[in-house]
């Protein structure tokens, strides 16, 4: 279909809704579960959907039963959310952050108490001793697992490329901490998650900052056999030590098509790939469609060749940079002003020539990132086709912030 017949629909799909809306195209969501599906059921994996990247029970859902049984599980990013997604029916869930809080702690031990399974992802003994305080006194163990930092530190650490996460840089530091946890009395360990945040999350195509590209494909390519070799280490010292190891994670969406292949592992993650925010547009090797986004209305014509839409200023997190600003998506070549960008009540866009937007019309957008539209709306749209056949509450819609 032409962005032009597909622009058309939409606007069909809309013309009775109010805007701004949050939309999510079934089909295209389908497709991008298929996808993301394949290379880890080709190499006997399962897969973990990273739940920030959706925060929509329905969606999550959804994933679920299309996996037929690849996927498993789901990766949180609190505590209080997984225990509310316990109650909404999911289980086998890992925190994928630690926490020291000693409510959390008691909200894990009396998850895992009820009959759920709820681990918590830690990095330092320090964060320990709150949640054995909290499986003590309720008299459960609390599964654990550890989260070994897969930056790629070349010249013997001196140099860092990838974020910080875990302060776990080696084996040997990785295995005293999973030692320690084997130990613990009221500590299961779970696992280890190795997530190799600059091949997974470092896009190689960014068309806003063109000269890193080449630099940044090269890291990439350089950083795989490092990031491989330590994760095989650990699985192998693990062995050795005689400390099971049911869960080894790691990948993400812009790694999907090389993460499967790695034997240390035993599970993937991917998250923003099922609805493929604009960001994954930048990634070689990654084909995916557009299944969410957001409309808002049009508005004003200041100039014949510009209309101003009612609202828009939904920008990403993470470094400042146009590359965290929504992206005009249809009709078709739209453009940003410069000297406004995106704004929380208006934002004009250019209007390529031959190309008509009617005051009242939808003008569509793509967030950067894809969990984090679902912090602006109380429930996506779900299309399939020329019509809507749902409403899924977001967290937000559901009366919850995590």
């Amino acid at each position: 279909m032409t962005a032009a017949a597909l622009y058309d629909r939409y606007r069909r799909v809309l013309a009775q809704e109010h805007l701004p809306c949050a939309v999510v195209d079934l089909d295209a969501f389908e497709s991008n579960i298929d996808t993301l599906l394949a290379p880890a059921r080709a190499a006997h994996k399962t897969l973990r959907p990273a739940t920030k990247s959706l925060r929509c029970p329905e969606l999550l859902r959804r994933i679920a039963e299309r996996g037929d049984g690849v996927v498993r599980g789901l990766m949180c990013y609190a505590v209080a959310e997984a225990a509310w997604l316990v109650e909404q029916g999911f289980d086998d869930l890992f925190v994928a952050y630690p926490s020291c809080q000693p409510s959390d702690a008691r909200t894990l031990a009396a998850l895992n108490a009820g009959g759920a399974t709820v681990a918590l992802m830690v990095d330092d003994a320090e964060q320990l001793p709150c949640l054995e305080t909290a499986a003590r006194e309720v008299g459960c163990a609390i599964p654990v697992l550890i989260e070994v930092d897969m930056s790629w530190r070349p010249l013997g650490g001196a140099l860092h490329v990838g974020v910080r996460r875990s302060p776990l840089h080696d084996v040997d530091a990785a295995l005293a901490l999973a030692e320690r946890i084997a130990g613990s009395e009221h500590l299961r360990f779970r696992g280890v998650m190795g997530y190799e945040a600059q091949i997974a999350g470092l896009q190689d195509d960014n068309p806003f900052a063109p000269l890193m590209n080449g630099p940044k494909r090269l890291l990439k390519s350089l950083s795989r056999g490092p990031v491989r070799a330590l994760r095989q280490s650990l699985a192998q010292g693990l062995k050795e030590r005689g400390i099971p190891c049911p869960v080894f994670n790691g990948g993400g969406t812009g790694s999907i098509h090389w993460s499967p292949g790695d034997e240390a592992l035993t599970e993937v993650t991917a998250g923003s790939g099922f609805l493929d925010s604009h960001l994954f547009d930048y990634f070689v090797g990654v084909e995916l469609q557009p299944a969410a986004f957001f409309a808002v209305q049009a508005v004003r014509r200041p100039a014949s060749n510009i209309v101003t839409c009612h609202g828009g200023g939904w920008v990403a997190s993470g470094e400042a940079g146009a590359d965290k600003l929504p992206r005009p998506w249809l009709p078709e070549g739209l453009k940003l002003l410069d000297l406004e960008g995106m704004g929380e009540v208006q934002t004009p866009v250019v209007v390529p020539a031959g190309t008509r937007i009617a005051l009242g019309d939808p003008v569509l957008f793509r967030h950067a990132k894809a969990g984090e539209l679902a912090e602006h709306v109380t429930s996506y749209l779900l299309v399939r086709g020329d019509e809507i056949v749902g409403r899924a509450p977001t967290y937000r819609g559901e009366g919850e912030c995590f």
